[in-house]
């Protein structure tokens, strides 16, 4: 059974950077067919998708968040990264990581970030 944790900085000031982990155990981040999502949700707004790596490294991202976000992998250390940069109060939300293969869904219980000065 994968499981996901998400770790990170509760809080953030305006313009700084982000810098999310997500730790999974119980499989491997390589595994055939497996996709690692990142998906947050701002208070009371619904969740929005951000962007996420295949289990061959390839990714893809919202192309709302595309030119501020980063998905990256480190294979031995079972650890997916999310990094967000030019952050703004707006970006404020519950961060959780998302993993996908062949129709079962799994997910971390999410961390919140605050951007506020």
């Amino acid at each position: 059974q994968v499981q996901l944790q998400e770790s990170g900085p509760g809080l953030v000031k305006p313009s700084q950077t982000l810098s999310l982990t997500c730790t999974v155990s119980g499989g491997s981040i390589t595994t055939a067919y497996f996709y690692w999502s990142w998906i947050r949700q701002p208070p009371g707004k619904g969740l929005e998708w951000m962007g996420a790596i295949g289990y061959d490294g390839s990714t893809y991202y919202s192309p709302s968040l595309k030119s501020h976000t980063s998905i990256s992998r480190d294979n031995a250390k079972y650890e997916v990264y999310l990094q967000m940069n030019s952050l703004k109060p707006e970006d404020t939300a519950v961060y959780y990581c998302n993993a996908v293969r062949w129709g079962n869904d799994y997910w971390g219980q999410g961390t919140q970030v605050t951007v506020s000065s």
